[in-house]
């Protein structure tokens, strides 16, 4: 076994690393950019590198970085977890010139299932089924819209290279085919940079189920069962669970002996997943999608069924040993479910936040487990995936482990940062997942209502407390949970809190309001809360008519926000300026960056006559393009410069009627 090994990567999965290194004696060695100079991951380590600026092409991709930080710090081995480097062929290759173990396949295989096309050629001779699709590769976009023709609509455009739904576009129209392949060339470049296609048959309510396996340099392959990962959004998975309640023992031994047929075909050592695409109107049909070469985001639900912690096995396979688990070995037992919290707001379309964690705050207890990579203080910030956390249960049965994942959910919260968690207990609940009726599409049909997450009077009067305690002073700092200490202590304050116990005031019917904004909405709030109690751990203990309520409330004077953390969900709300238009738009229709990003293309310019709908300019956050169209028919006047960051709501262009235009 290695006496040292370093973590390739950043967050959860290097803490994950880490924790079974720490159990079996292993010294670990961590790296990390500038924004992450005071990340968890590097606290944890043993020792850690900097590679460099927070830009991840100029520090996790650096291959030579990673190893001369290896060689520095005597690491024997790197274990490469997923995204950055996991899965590049050259990384594997430059490893191996080092004399270093890199823990995965070697180059060929990575090279060969890295390219989508070469990698069904592959496993078409081991006798995998696969859907029908283009088999060439480095097809021209003329080339790719006449072989959809023989394909048949919907196709499903997909990148050779990489993972994670990035470059996915499903394309229902022959007309719409063209554009959509312009987008996704530009986002495989700017992603995994290899710009190369390919079309598959997009299969009707289709669910994506996967086998994991693991494969020793002795020959010997297994599986350790599949994971059910239909509930996607932007073809990135959102929920996993193990087993599926889909196939039956019949399906499940099949697809899992088509699972080690592919790692087969190329030789394959280490954990990989083997992915698979199911009709839910046939699930005795299965179809081979791609292999990914690495420890997959969802292992945990794996591991909480069968026993078998895969980086102890990872580790024991780079190290030259035999796998010791025989096919009999592997059973699964009960229902494991994992939900990957998101720094994202689902009522936005899912558009990536970010911000400053106020508070981290996540349960413990039987059957929960957390891996997550943040503390309280860090930022999130838009140069990496916007995944912070994955909450994951384990229960003797489906239902049970729902029913367990929406408990740990609801005393789940990241204040600071708006998260998916509230959506998370949304999806769950579904009459669809809850009877196990999923299928890929499944979040993407969901209502506006659905999606939408507003405050409830409960939380506004919370949030209106909040603003009392602090006097209506945006300048007042709470870096944490409100506690007792800070309470006002004398009358003299404008706060109507008078000692940090209880607040009475000497009329019964006194109930101040305090102006609030929530979701662009903004209103007056009448402060109904009679008593409060703030205990040690920084828990509000209110009386809002008549009624108990705790909660967590936090305030941030940066952007004069309050975040309220109660049963109900996480709500931020913000206290308008005295001169808050309640009308905006008065003079155009803005265009605001709907999260913080970069320019990466302006398709007007200033003086330009747009319709309502025509794509104006297209930013890029968390290697996901986003174009933002004409709110409105009329001239347009852009601020927004190609290659320039911009911050959440930042306005990019203005749209005006021409009559105004012309008046001007």
């Amino acid at each position: 076994m290695f006496n040292t090994v370093l973590i390739a990567n950043r967050g959860e999965i290097a803490l994950r690393v880490m924790r079974t290194c720490r159990r079996l004696g292993i010294r670990t060695v961590a790296v990390y950019s500038d924004a992450d100079a005071h990340a968890a991951h590097v606290k944890a380590a043993d020792t850690a590198v900097h590679l460099g600026p927070a830009q991840a092409s100029e520090s996790y991709l650096r291959i030579d970085k990673v190893i001369a930080a290896a060689k520095a710090t005597g690491a024997e081995a790197i274990h490469p977890g997923y995204g950055f480097l996991s899965e590049n062929a050259d990384f594997s290759a430059a490893c191996d010139t080092a004399g270093i173990v890199f823990l995965g396949p070697g180059a060929e295989a990575i090279r060969t299932m890295g390219d989508k096309i070469t990698a069904k050629n592959a496993v078409s001779q081991r006798g995998v089924p696969l859907v029908p699709g283009t088999k060439d590769a480095a097809m021209s976009n003329e080339s790719l819209v006449a072989a959809a023709d023989d394909i048949g609509f919907p196709v499903l455009i997909k990148p050779s290279a990489g993972g994670g739904g990035k470059g996915m576009h499903a394309v229902f129209e022959p007309s719409e085919l063209s554009a959509a392949l312009d987008t996704a060339r530009r986002e495989a470049a700017s992603s995994f940079g290899d710009d190369t296609l390919f079309l598959e048959r997009l299969v009707a309510t289709p669910r994506h189920i996967e086998v994991q396996v693991m494969a020793d340099a002795h020959g010997n392959v297994i599986h350790l069962g599949e994971r059910e990962c239909s509930l996607q959004r932007r073809h990135q998975k959102v929920i996993e669970e193990a087993p599926s309640a889909l196939l039956d023992e019949a399906t499940r031994a099949r697809i899992g002996q088509a699972a080690c047929e592919t790692a087969k075909s190329v030789g394959y050592r280490g954990a990989g997943t083997v992915e698979f695409i199911v009709g839910a109107d046939r699930p005795e049909e299965f179809f081979f999608m791609e292999m990914n070469t690495r420890l997959q985001v969802e292992h945990p639900v794996t591991e909480e069924v069968t026993g078998v912690d895969l980086v102890e096995l990872q580790l024991r396979v780079g190290a030259g040993e035999e796998l010791t688990l025989s096919q009999d070995d592997i059973t699964m037992t009960g229902h494991s479910i994992e939900a990957r919290i998101y720094a994202e707001d689902p009522s936005r379309g899912f558009l990536p936040t970010g911000g400053r964690a106020l508070d981290v705050v996540f349960p413990e207890g039987e059957g929960i487990r957390v891996d997550a990579g943040l503390e309280a203080g860090q930022t999130i910030a838009s140069d990496y995936d916007p995944m912070i956390a994955k909450l994951i249960v384990h229960a003797p049965d489906r239902a049970s482990a729902i029913a367990r994942l929406d408990a740990a959910l609801a005393a789940s919260a990241v204040p600071g940062i708006v998260t998916n968690i509230d959506f998370l207990r949304t999806l769950i609940n579904l009459d669809a997942v809850v009877s196990g009726d999923l299928d890929t599409s499944l979040i993407d049909n969901l209502s506006d209502d659905q999606l939408a997450h507003a405050p409830g009077e409960t939380d506004r009067q919370l949030a209106a407390a909040a603003v009392l305690v602090t006097g209506g002073k945006a300048g007042t700092e709470l870096t944490g949970a409100i506690t007792v200490a800070q309470l006002p202590h004398n009358s003299a304050t404008a706060s109507a809190w008078g000692k940090p116990s209880a607040w009475r005031t000497s009329r019964p019917d006194f109930r101040p309001t305090v102006v609030l904004s929530s979701g662009g909405d903004v209103a007056e709030v009448e402060s109904h809360v009679g008593d409060v109690s703030v205990d040690d751990s920084g828990l509000w203990h209110l009386t809002i008519d008549g009624v108990q309520h705790t909660a967590r409330v936090f305030s941030d004077a940066r952007d004069r926000s309050i975040w309220v953390s109660s049963d109900q969900g996480v709500y931020t709300f913000t206290r308008p300026q005295a001169d808050t238009s309640l009308t905006p738009g008065l003079d155009g229709a803005e265009v605001l960056a709907p999260m913080p990003g970069s320019v990466v293309e302006v398709r007007v310019e200033s003086g330009d006559h747009v319709d309502q709908g025509d794509p104006i300019v297209v930013v890029e956050a968390m290697k996901m393009e986003h174009v933002l169209t004409a709110p409105a028919t009329g001239i347009v006047t852009v601020t927004a410069v190609q290659g320039v960051q911009v911050g959440l709501d930042e306005v990019l262009a203005t749209v005006v009627d021409e009559a105004a235009a012309a008046s001007n």
